[in-house]
């Protein structure tokens, strides 16, 4: 199983761009790599240890912004074609 954080976060003031400095190393010290520019995935056993994660993500993110994430099988993630690159 996948899960897949994908955010855009503030970076108008200078608490902002710290803000997004701290989520962003938090996120790769959790083994998230970087698949796209604010697209962020990690390999997780199964589903109940992505939404632990979830939960532990809840848990450093910043209060402005916007923080999505998504579950996907190792199929499913497998199948993504790449169109340009």
């Amino acid at each position: 199983m996948r899960l897949m954080v994908m955010f855009d976060l503030p970076v108008e003031t200078s608490e902002d761009r710290r803000n997004y400095r701290k989520f962003r190393k938090a996120l790769l010290n959790e083994g998230f790599l970087m698949v796209q520019y604010s697209i962020y995935v990690r390999v997780c056993v199964d589903k109940k240890s992505a939404n632990l994660m979830e939960k532990r993500i809840a848990t450093f993110s910043p209060a402005n912004g916007l923080i999505q994430s998504l579950m996907v099988t190792e199929k499913q993630y497998n199948s993504m074609n790449f169109i340009v690159g």
